[in-house]
């Protein structure tokens, strides 16, 4: 064969496993809703574990049936306390849908913040300005009925976190619970958080977006744990390498998952179950809640942050 034809068949080849890889990360992987449990040495010495549901970026449309059914059915975890870290609109009648997911959830303690994306609908983008880093020029779609969310969420017991300072009773247990606005929007004010509460049994801060300037505030602040979404987990991930960008001012490292933020400080970074209706793809980085049982501190070096995301048997 010709120098021509073995080029030519090349880039058919090339062709077609690009647009395989397309196929599955639009049509399979973004569907494959996926339960990532975690295990977080947090709490006292002789504590009890406690177990909370993360949630983050649904970004709903209405007609999501699958992701709609594969959330509610999330209560059969029976959850202590469920964390919502925001990004749950992406339509402007995506609110009834986001409450039929939440289902009993909304009956168990909880609490929330809001991203950017429950406040301003998508546009279309060019996906190569989310592989640019420092690129922050941001185009908001039409406004979303996000007070509405609020009120709803408000009216079920959950709490609302945005810069304001809670105390729940949680399965016997006093949790100290903050939260900033969007720091992707530069919405956060943390001052108005800021301070140490000595009598808690647990402190949790909440962000959508974990900018380090936040993290920062919330670890020298004392608190135990830091819940955050926004990063999707990179939602194009290269095997070996991990995400290639963050849309944040976090490393790649920390895009998903577990992880220490200072000395005794530790993230959770929730991947998230949706995408933007304009970029519907993931790849080795399936939609996902994430069940987190936090338990007490170890007293000698401890490496371990957590564990890898597995397949949601039994769940939906």
């Amino acid at each position: 064969m010709s120098i021509a034809g073995t080029l030519a068949r090349t880039a058919a080849g090339a062709a077609l496993l690009g647009a395989s890889g397309i196929g599955y990360a639009a049509g399979i992987e973004r569907r494959h809703w996926t339960l990532r449990r975690v295990e977080l040495p947090v709490l006292d010495e002789g504590a009890r574990p406690l177990r909370i549901l993360h949630l983050s970026d649904f970004h709903l449309t209405p007609g999501q049936r699958s992701k709609i059914r594969w959330i509610a059915a999330l209560d059969e975890l029976d959850p202590h306390l469920v964390i919502d870290t925001g990004d749950n609109l992406a339509h402007p009648d995506a609110v009834p849908g986001v409450l039929t997911a939440l289902g009993r959830l909304l009956e168990r303690p909880g609490a929330f913040v809001f991203g950017s994306n429950d406040y301003y609908g998508p546009t279309p983008k060019n996906p190569a300005r989310y592989l640019r880093r420092g690129d922050t020029k941001r185009v908001h779609g039409a406004d979303l009925p996000w007070t509405d969310l609020r009120a709803a969420f408000r009216e079920h017991g959950w709490v609302d976190a945005t810069h304001a300072r809670h105390v729940l009773e949680v399965d016997g247990r006093t949790v100290r619970i903050a939260g900033v606005d969007d720091p992707h929007l530069n919405l956060d004010r943390y001052p108005r958080i800021a301070g140490h509460d000595a009598d808690a049994d647990l402190r949790i801060g909440l962000t959508h977006s974990p900018e380090p300037r936040v993290l920062d505030g919330f670890a020298a602040d004392g608190y135990d744990l830091v819940l955050a979404g926004h990063t999707h987990g990179g939602q194009l991930r290269v095997p070996g390498y991990g995400a290639l960008v963050t849309n944040c001012g976090i490393d790649r490292s920390r895009a998903r998952g577990a992880s220490r933020w200072g000395s005794r400080m530790r993230l959770h970074v929730s991947a998230g179950l949706g995408t933007s209706p304009y970029a519907p793809v993931r790849f080795a980085c399936p939609p996902e809640a994430s069940l987190l049982t936090l338990v007490p501190r170890t007293t000698g070096p401890d490496a371990r942050t957590g564990t890898p995301a597995q397949a949601s048997e039994g769940i939906g």
